[in-house]
């Protein structure tokens, strides 16, 4: 048995040593205040899972295995730092594919047991907020978020930095799932969010009518029914014979869901009072939900935060940004910390 040794020390400067491995990314990174990226090491896995359609779990954890010392040293490196040089250790420990979180969580642990250095976690989603952090010096809660991303859809109340309400969540597909399966029926590989964006520059929005799910709370989403009239309309259109305008279709799709994510989530702003606003998450990276959000936020008076395509997507600079504010909320962990498939805000 070991113990950690849990105090909050207040650091001038302090410098955090951040890792991510919640699906296919083996990321680790060296973050400066939350605010400042010293390092952002991402080793990807896409080319692999290409060839099955999605992200296979067991695959998954696996390469993070073989990848996530690499991955670490690299982050150490480009920051020029050596371990003992920075302050604390975080790590995403929920939620995500339970197999890749523990490699994460494991060697986590490990690195701070070795060098006495403080554990943070940091659940993934906040991570995914606090990518806008980094990207806009001026960010300060409170203000209203959209997080969407292949496993996640919220509309949240960021009352500071570690203080977060629901208001509004998906039902059943996230936004990014949707996109990733209406994809693979139109004939894109995976991820598919990427090919649909770029088909829908070529298509016509309007040219297939598709439905807009209804939920009892405003503020929710409901991505399934959508994804599954796009996988049905081509599939019946395959059986009869029939021509599909792929780029009108992927355009008709990619508007729809950003119609109803942007649509929502500025009447949820309006509703409670907000002015300040912020995008987060994969799903961020979408050009039509980017736009449509911000001429949307422009209309109503919303000052709206958009985090660079390249923090979007999974990565350890938001987790090590994310990790800053548990610190000085007094979030540290012990040995005892483990990885969790599922949690909720």
């Amino acid at each position: 048995m070991y113990e950690y040794k849990i105090s909050i020390r207040r650091y001038r400067v302090m410098k955090i040593l951040a890792i991510e491995t919640s699906c296919d990314e083996t990321a680790a990174a060296v973050v400066e205040d939350g605010r400042k990226i010293l390092s952002n090491i991402v080793a990807t896995q896409i080319e692999e899972h290409k060839l099955y359609g999605g992200v296979v779990p067991e695959i998954a954890s696996r390469r993070h295995c073989e990848s996530i010392v690499a991955v670490v040293n690299e982050a150490l490196e480009q920051a020029q730092m050596k371990l003992d040089d920075v302050d604390a250790i975080a790590v995403t420990y929920a939620p995500g594919l339970i197999g890749a979180l523990l490699v994460g969580v494991n060697y986590a642990k490990g690195l701070a047991l070795a060098s006495g250095k403080p554990l943070i976690p940091v659940h993934h989603i906040k991570g995914h907020i606090a990518a806008n952090y980094i990207a806009h010096e001026d960010l300060k809660p409170p203000y209203l978020c959209l997080a969407a991303s292949g496993g996640h859809s919220h509309i949240m109340k960021v009352s500071d930095y570690t203080t977060f309400e629901t208001i509004g969540r998906t039902l059943d597909d996230a936004a990014g799932e949707a996109f990733d399966k209406a994809a693979r029926a139109m004939g894109f590989s995976y991820p598919g969010g990427v090919h649909i964006d770029k088909a829908a520059k070529n298509g016509d929005p309007k040219k297939y009518k598709l439905p807009r799910p209804k939920t009892q709370n405003p503020y929710d989403f409901s991505f399934s029914g959508l994804k599954t009239n796009v996988i049905n309309l081509v599939h019946n259109a395959n059986q009869k014979g029939e021509e599909v305008d792929i780029d009108s279709l992927a355009a008709s799709f990619q508007y729809t869901v950003a119609d109803i994510l942007s649509s929502r989530f500025v009447q949820a702003a309006e509703d409670f009072g907000y002015k300040t606003a912020a995008l987060a998450g994969g799903v961020a990276a979408n050009s039509a939900l980017r736009g449509m959000l911000t001429e949307r936020c422009e209309k109503k008076g919303i000052k709206l935060y958009i985090p660079p395509i390249n923090l979007c997507g999974d990565n350890a600079a938001m987790i090590g940004s994310q990790a800053y504010f548990e610190y000085q909320s007094g979030n540290v962990a012990d040995g005892s910390l483990n990885a969790m498939a599922t949690l909720a805000l």
